[in-house]
């Protein structure tokens, strides 16, 4: 292997122990009763078998490895599960290509990622290994389904839904990205379907309240609260001319009704439908039409020009009385407050722009001092004193806001409210590899829930191929054996709910069933959940921010209320790894972009990469392969190996009687280390790391020699603490030094505090940036003093070479830099 040395064989030393391990079985949990030790869960997000594992898998489980491992270490009784989120469209459209099940293609890729992830030497408890296709596992998802229809969480209805016309099923709102389909990239369509929704909804308040109890990324934390998008405002009634009952539209701006001047409807609301005049129906068919091709992205995207269709139809401003012309629009959407929107161009840029595209009146009611709106094409939207608004001129907008609010609900016209960008998760897909929607269709009894007792509903085995080709229903649509059955309520001929759950229902509970993977009386076992859960840790990509990480969130409050859990967010604490990328850009194998991780392993060894991977940077930070070579972390690992190796002492020594400088450069290396591993600082521990190697290296060589006992303690040491990031080496360290426990097992050193007292520290003096000196000082020198032993050294003096300084910089102890004039 490359940078190895003869002593160093890193694929030797990985059959060994990779069996040893099997063997030993070192990581799986105890459920013992009589074991005190405190428990901890490191969890990582489950990856998808779409293949062997990949760099982005290399790095994201190095970390979450490093945390169970430095648990382990602790003396912890520490679960570190791994499982696969095995539904999905992948092994679909394989299956198309090949013309085999889905099955065949997941199991195989779960093979291959197990076999890689126990090569790459992952701390995981095997026992509990799940695959979210098994029908053990899946029968639970539809239990859920089944409990959460009972407490009306889970619903069926139609309306404009996210449509691929690529994979030729829905998509949530989430599953959206700047219009196209997150998985293909295919531009996404609307389409009008009946759909079935859990309603997430109900919990906003609480997915918001809640975050405060998270130790988690502030951008995670950001990116939830502004997709759950709560705002506060009024909801208003408006009548329309020829329609009897009153359209009700939401504003956060409810101080500006005065200012209100036409009114906007989406134009695929059925509202619109609904009240457009017969002279005007032909052009709206059109628009309509036009409208239903345009992505939501495109739809509300600031810079796009306006357009829309006067619907030949007047509203009433209900606190003035003015007829309002009623349009059509795309930059209203259906799903937000109510399809309909009061417009208020002197305050809204969009409804401006409209109004000027369409020569509608602008009204200023609110008086900020910047220029005439109608004038400027710039909406006004700052504070300022109300006017043209009646009862309200001369009030500010925080006290306009309650007022007319006050005033609106005492003629009944209207009511404080709170909205939400958030919308009900559609967890409907026309596809076959997922779980069956346990729901059967009874013309004369409606939509019958399968009994508890026929779960699960499995997916038939008689698909598969060209029977599995997206044709706008789901393929179980044609399964005729497995469609039609018998009523459960009164034995009729009915038929089976086609449709298939989002697979992000399987990944919203997982982490649950880990606790209990082969209970049978339920989803998991209450009581073994109540031992493990939360998670302390949760390891993964920042991608999942949104979609998965709120939906578990979700699962695991409507669990607290069915009284199953007794917490009410599934993870303590959140890690997010950044990308590895290539030549500035992410990986691809299309584009030829990608390094094999297989590759690098056969040439580095597994330590080499995780140790590059691990010293690279901050976790959240990307790393850039192509700056980074493992031929060094091969290098380093021979000279820790090569410590090991040498020496001499037996184990028990009295280690008191070692090198006191390297003992306390040991002990400050633990101290240290400790802190950085408990503050994520991985990169920054493993140079500490690093350093105590070479210290130790040179007391062999130039010191007391490989049979001091300090340099056991030292080499010992690093053995533990290279465990967590290098565990094959580690492992072959601590067998040389004399052990017959695993190094996993060996628990984590303590530094004396006594060795950690420094009687002195080197100051680096710089003048104008470059080290000129050091100086030995007190580790509690005052920085007048400091800058005068710096501006006193001789070397600083020739340095200066006469000139006048124009500004020092103390850091006190470790620095002082001269800027001279």
């Amino acid at each position: 292997m490359t940078g190895a040395d003869e002593n160093y064989d890193p694929r030797a030393i990985q059959d060994k122990w990779q069996a040893r391990w099997e063997e030993l079985n070192p990581f799986a949990a105890s459920e013992d009763p009589a074991d005190e030790r405190p428990r901890k869960y490191a969890l990582d997000m489950f990856p998808y078998p779409s293949g062997d594992l990949h760099m982005g898998h290399a790095e994201a489980f190095a970390i979450g490895d490093v945390v169970a491992r430095y648990w382990f270490q602790r003396g912890y009784n520490v679960m570190h599960p791994i499982g696969w989120d095995s539904f999905g469209l992948p092994a679909e459209n394989a299956a198309i290509k090949r013309d085999s099940h889905p099955a065949e293609w997941t199991y195989a890729n779960i093979d291959t990622q197990a076999d890689s992830f126990q090569r790459y030497a992952t701390s995981f408890d095997w026992s509990r290994r799940l695959h979210t296709s098994d029908p053990d596992y899946y029968r639970w998802n539809q239990w859920l389904f089944l409990r959460f229809y009972e407490r009306g969480l889970a619903y069926r209805k139609g309306g404009n839904v996210n449509w691929c016309p690529n994979d030729q099923t829905v998509l949530a709102n989430e599953q959206v990205v700047a219009g196209h389909c997150e998985r293909c990239g295919a531009p996404v369509e609307k389409r009008v379907l009946t759909q079935w929704y859990f309603k997430i909804t109900e919990y906003a308040d609480r997915l918001l309240a809640d975050m405060a109890e998270l130790e988690w990324p502030e951008r995670v934390l950001l990116m939830q609260r502004n997709w759950i998008g709560r705002s506060e405002g009024a909801d208003v009634a408006f009548q329309i001319e020829g329609r009897a009952e009153p359209v009700t539209v939401y504003t956060t701006r409810p101080d500006t009704l005065y200012g209100a001047t036409f009114f906007v409807v989406a134009a695929d609301a059925a509202l619109a439908d609904e009240i457009c005049a017969p002279e005007q129906r032909a052009e709206f068919e059109a628009y309509r039409q036009a409208v239903q091709r345009e992505s939501e992205v495109e739809r509300l995207a600031a810079d796009r020009e306006k357009t829309g269709v006067f619907l030949g139809r007047y509203a009433i401003n209900p606190v003035n009385g003015e007829r309002m012309p009623v349009w059509a629009s795309d930059y209203v959407l259906a799903e937000y407050g109510h399809g309909a929107i009061m417009a208020v161009p002197a305050h809204d840029q969009r409804d401006l722009d409209f109004a000027r595209r369409f020569g509608l009146p602008v009204r200023v009611v609110v008086r900020t001092g910047d220029a005439d709106p109608a004038e400027s094409g710039v909406a006004t939207a700052g504070e300022g004193e109300l006017v043209n608004s009646g009862p309200l001129n001369g009030l500010s907008k925080s006290a306009a806001i309650p007022r007319i609010t006050e005033v609106l609900e005492e003629k009944g016209l209207g009511k404080a409210a709170v909205n939400y960008r958030l919308r009900d998760w559609l967890i409907s897909r026309q596809r076959f590899w997922g779980t069956p929607i346990p729901i059967i269709h009874c013309e004369a009894c409606g939509e019958v829930p399968v009994p508890d007792d026929q779960l699960p509903v499995r997916l038939p085995d008689d698909l598969r191929g060209a029977d599995l080709a997206p044709r706008g229903v789901s393929p179980l649509a044609a399964a005729a054996g497995w469609v039609n059955v018998d009523c459960p309520k009164c034995g009729a001929a009915a038929k089976r709910d086609t449709d298939t759950m989002d697979t992000f229902v399987d990944s919203s509970w997982y982490f649950l069933r880990y606790c209990s993977p082969g209970y049978t009386d339920g989803p998991f076992d209450v009581e073994q959940v109540r031992r493990w859960m939360p998670a302390d840790q949760y390891t993964g990509g920042v991608e999942h921010a949104i979609l998965h990480l709120l939906y578990s969130r979700f699962f695991t409050k409507v669990l607290y209320d069915m009284g199953m859990v007794d917490f009410t967010e599934p993870f303590t604490r959140l890690v997010n790894q950044g990308q590895v990328i290539l030549n500035g850009s992410a990986m691809s194998k299309s584009t030829g972009n990608l390094v094999d991780l297989g590759e690098q392993i056969a040439e580095y060894g597994v330590d080499a990469v995780r140790l590059t991977m691990m010293f690279a940077g901050p976790p959240e930070d990307d790393i850039d392969w192509a700056d980074l070579s493992p031929s060094g972390a091969v290098k380093f690992l021979a000279r820790a190996h090569r410590v090991a190796a040498e020496v001499t002492s037996a184990p028990g020594a009295d280690v008191a009687t070692g090198d006191t400088e390297l003992r306390k450069v040991t002990h400050r290396t633990i101290d240290e280390v400790t802190r950085l591993v408990e503050a994520h600082r991985y990169n920054v521990a493993i140079a500490r790391m690093m350093e105590l190697t070479s210290a130790t290296r040179k007391t062999i060589d130039t010191g007391a020699g490989a049979g001091d006992p300090a340099v056991r303690e030292a080499a010992e040491t690093l053995a533990v603490m290279l465990s967590l990031v290098t565990p094959y080496t580690a492992e072959e360290m601590w067998e040389r030094l004399g052990h017959d426990v695993p190094v996993a097992k060996a628990g984590w050193p303590a530094a004396e505090p006594a060795l950690l007292v420094q009687e002195s520290v080197t100051c680096v003096v710089q003048v104008a940036g470059k080290i000129r000196d050091r100086l030995e000082v007190s580790p509690d020198i005052a920085e007048d003093d400091l800058e005068r032993l710096a501006v006193a050294s001789e070397k600083v003096q020739v340095a200066m070479g006469g000139r006048g300084v124009r500004k020092i910089i103390v850091r006190a102890p470790k620095i002082v830099n001269i800027v001279p004039a």
